[in-house]
Formats: structure tokens, sequence, C-alpha cells
């Protein structure tokens, strides 16, 4: 389940289950994900997973968005609805909510990596030599869309409602060996985190938080189901205007925004529960920007709309879920890996390279650390069927679960049932609802022996420890390794960089080794968009919020 893939529907069973995130957070927590459009539903999230509620919009109802479109109006289809009365900073972690917040309110900064921190409330940061501190300035004279005045009161407030609201999505990252972090207002425009211990990751732990008012917020028992969620005051390059649930959601430009009015005026998210639909209206010039499958890419070919694949950093893997005995000989997961083959996956679900990268860690390419060293299982038939033979693995029943409405992953599971097949073994498949999913996963049901998923998380590889760790929340697999576990535990404090490398190139190649967690694809997001639309660069493409600051963009 992506961290991103993360559904506003089932934001009870997140609860119940801790959320990861990325970027997530999105994101792993929950991460999230795109929605069914894209083959990524109901993943892991810094977030993040989305379950496909969408209402069957019809052709009539992209005209009606039509009548309100002028030439500054930039529409954007979506498959999942946004919930407005619900979106918050502290609990959003699906991904359609995650792009209204980057649309609402500021972080203190994003951290794509450690050579592209984009600031945006603060002003500079500043991380102490011993790296147990961070010392952030903010900018002066950011006001929230009410009038009032963004100081260091806000922030403090936003991390301690992170660290104590219940269903908080950044708790997780917030911590550390049980110990939270600490934030202190040194004046008005000066905030110090002070981290419990030496923490190397600790730049990107605290970014891509957005702050929320005080003066809004202070003294609510749930924010979550604060009835001020639908009225949002925030700092960044849009308000709101109007929701109609199930239908849309238009945002007008934000004049007061501190790095510069936004030059579209108006911004709607049109729910489109049909992808026909989305790509018709794309191509009509009645919706500016959707997200697509890789195999309708071709529609687009010599037309008014340019097609951008980009990374969005996520790893589409298959896992194995040692909760069910059949599974737990390790003799048994080779034979099944030995059989898969993973660029007819790739070919398969997404149609070339061009649109998704074999996958050969559990980090990918852009993580810090990333190595191509590692003992991976190789397309071997004839290697499989050996231990097919000496497992007796053709004697057992083995079932592959994924979330239904999900063709990527249908596509995926039904290439690897014929792998196995070549080799002797049945696979059955079984496709469930996200609810049904995610609560198997949580309490480790021996239902299935293998399931299909995927994350986008972080860029340092402390940000994937909830994954593979023997007390990991997201730890799915019942996987447990102490060296694993040790070694993740001297990486978050090694400040030496050669030997911090060592040491998660090591994790890398245990957890592969052990054969129970096998990366797929390192696939891309393909984005539809008008061309008409210029300033795509400047508002650059980032995972799970398509662009990190959509007031750069303007109609050509």
């Amino acid at each position: 389940m992506d961290i991103i893939d993360t559904m506003y529907e089932h934001k009870k069973i997140f609860k119940l289950i801790a959320t990861l995130l990325l970027y997530i957070f999105f994101f792993i927590g929950c991460g999230s994900g795109t929605g069914t459009n894209t083959g990524q539903s109901a993943e892991n999230i810094t977030a993040s997973t989305q379950n496909s509620t969408a209402s069957q919009d019809t052709t009539a109802n992209i005209t009606e968005a039509k009548k309100e479109e002028t030439p500054d109006t930039f529409i954007y289809a979506i498959d999942e609805d946004p919930v407005m009365n619900s979106v918050n900073v502290i609990t959003t972690c699906d991904r359609y909510g995650l792009m209204a917040i980057k649309l609402l309110y500021s972080p203190l900064y994003m951290f794509n990596n450690a050579d592209d921190i984009v600031y945006f409330l603060a002003e500079s940061v500043k991380q102490s030599s011993d790296f147990l501190s961070i010392d952030i300035k903010l900018r002066k004279n950011v006001k929230w869309t009410d009038g009032k005045l963004f100081t260091a009161d806000d922030v403090v407030f936003t991390y301690d409602k992170m660290l104590t609201e219940e269903g908080a999505w950044a708790k997780t990252q917030l911590i550390f060996s049980r110990k939270p972090i600490k934030v202190e207002k040194v004046d008005d425009y000066n905030v110090k985190f002070t981290f419990p211990q030496v923490t190397m990751n600790a730049m990107e732990s605290i970014a891509n938080v957005f702050i929320m008012p005080k003066h809004v917020y202070e003294g609510e028992a749930n924010i979550e189901s604060s009835p001020k969620n639908a009225s949002p005051v925030g700092t960044g390059p849009y308000k709101l205007s109007n929701y109609k649930s199930g239908e849309y959601t238009k945002f007008v430009k934000n004049d007061n925004y501190f790095l510069g009015a936004p030059k579209i005026p108006n911004v709607i998210f049109r729910q489109v529960g049909d992808s026909n639909t989305a790509i018709l209206a794309l191509q009509n010039g009645e919706i500016n920007a959707y997200a697509i499958q890789p195999a309708d890419a071709h529609n687009f070919k010599g037309g008014n709309v340019s097609i951008i694949p980009y990374s969005e950093n996520r790893i589409g893997y298959m896992a194995f879920n040692l909760g069910s005995e059949t599974i737990k000989s390790k003799e048994v997961r080779q034979a099944i890996l030995y059989a898969i083959n993973k660029q007819e996956i790739i070919t398969g679900s997404y149609i070339s390279n061009e649109y998704s990268d074999e996958a050969i860690s559990f980090l990918p390419r852009k993580a810090t650390y990333y190595t191509e060293n590692v003992p991976a299982y190789k397309y071997d038939v004839e290697r499989a069927k050996e231990l097919v033979a000496s497992s007796g693995a053709d004697k057992l029943k083995i079932r592959l679960a994924y979330i239904t409405n999900n063709a990527i992953y249908e596509k995926q599971a039904a290439i690897i049932q014929q792998n196995l097949k070549a080799v002797g073994i049945n696979l059955e498949l079984i496709v469930m609802d996200l609810q049904a999913f995610m609560v198997k996963q949580k309490e480790g049901n021996s239902d299935y022996e293998m399931y299909l998923s995927g994350y986008i998380m972080g860029i340092d590889p402390d940000t994937f420890a909830s994954l593979f760790l023997t007390d990991g929340l997201a730890n799915y697999m019942r996987y447990s390794n102490l060296e694993v576990d040790n070694l993740f535990e001297q990486g978050r404090i090694e400040t030496d960089i050669q030997k911090r490398k060592e040491i998660y190139e090591k994790i890398q190649r245990l957890i592969i080794k052990d054969g129970v967690f096998f990366p797929l694809t390192e696939n891309k997001m393909v984005l539809a968009i008008d061309s008409r639309i210029g300033g795509i660069e400047e508002a650059s493409l980032v995972p799970v919020y398509t662009f990190e600051d959509m007031s750069k963009l303007f109609f050509k």
C-alpha cells in the first residue's frame, strides 16, 4: 500500500495501523499514492493508499466544469474525493488530501534530497555539528489568510500536535528510541528542534510538515473531526473557494502568498470516476491535467497534451507473509523468486522501461546509499524447478493477495501466476478491498502467503526502517532479523559517512538475501498535461503532490 495510496474513507482503519510516512511523509506512511488510474492503490504511506469510491461522473459533469473555466482556471482531474471537511495537516495522508494541503498550507521546507532543500516558511535551517539540534529562522511578515501573522507559536503548536494527536501521520518520524523530539520557541521568528540522540536523518525527519494556525485550532479535542477543517486558514498559494462532495474542489489564489501571488487565479480538482471520460475531456481541452497509466499515453501522441513521466521514488514489490507457516521455508521462497520474470512484469504492467525501471533494492535509486550490490534472484527457470522439486513447493497451497480495482496489480498478479505455473507451482489469486486487506495485514492473517504492494518513502535509508525492523509499525511481512535491527540502530547514529554507507549497503544485501521482500518495479508517475501550461519546471514535479509550488504555473 502506497503511503500515498491512502484512502480517505478508511482513516479509522489507518489509526489502527500506525501510519508511516514519508513524506510522507506520504508520506510512510502514509504515504500516498495515486488512485486507480495509475495502478498504485492501497499501499503503505509516508503515505500513504486510496480506495475508489468515486462517483460515476459523466461527460455532463465535465461540461459543467467547463462553464466555470476561463483562461485563468486550471482543472486537474482526480479519481478520489479529498473530503475537504476532514482535510487537515495533522492526520491527512492520502494523495489528493495532501495535494489540497499543498495549496492551502506551507511547510517550513521541503526535503527532496540533501542537495535539494526548498525553503517555504523557513528562511534558513542550521544543523548543529553534534547532530543533536536544528535551529530554524522563520520568515517575517507572513500572514494567514485571515490576516493574522504567522509566528514561531504556530510551528511549536503544529509539531506538538504531530506528537500527541491520534492518527498524526508524522509521529513515528519525530520519535527516536521511544523519545520524542523537543520543539522550542526561541523568539517570534526562531525555533529550536532538539533530538534525544544523535540523528543523522534529522533534516529529513522534520521536513515536509505543513504548519497549522495555533489561533484557529488551539483547544480542539480532535483535529481530524474538527468543523474548522471545512474553512481552512492557511499560508499557502491558494484558498478554498467551494467544495462539492464527489464532484469538485475549487481554490482561488491567495494574493498575499508570501512567495508571490499565483499566476493562475483558480484551480479546480475535478473528480472523475472513469479514466476514459478523463482522457476524452483532456483531449478536448475541458480539463488541463490528469495522471494516466502508461498504456494510455498513445492516446495523446501528436495532440495538444504533453506526456511527462517523472520519478516519485516509488518501489513496487512482492512480499511474503511469514504469518503463514507454508512460506517460512527459505527454500520454498527461493523457488518462487527464481521463477519470477521481472522484465516481463515491467513490460506487462508499465509497457516499457520508459515508465519503470527494475527495482533492485528496497531503496529507490535516488535514496542515499542506494546500491545494486545485492544478491539478486535473477530469473532462472531451471534453478526454480530444482528448488521446487527439493522443497516440495509444488504440493503447497500458495496464494497471492492484492487490492481490488487496480489494473497494474491485476496484470502483475497474472504474470506471476503464469511464471509459477511454468515451474510447477499453482498460485491462487486473492483479491480484497482495502479495508479487509489492511486488517489482515495488521493481524498477520495467514489467509495468503504473498502480497503485492508499494511505497513512497524518503531519501535517507532510516526512513524505511519501519518496514523491516522486527517491531516495525509497517512490517506486515512479520520479518525478523536481529542483525538488520542492530544495523538500522547503528546507521541512525553513525556520524562517519563512509561507515554509515557500509552499514546501509549491508542492510540492503541482508534483506534481499533473506528472500522475504522482493522489489519489482521503480515506476514513474505519468502526467498528461495541457500543452498550454507553462512554468512546470519552476513549479517542480515531485512525489505525491505533483507540483511543489503550483503558484508558478501559468497559461502560455
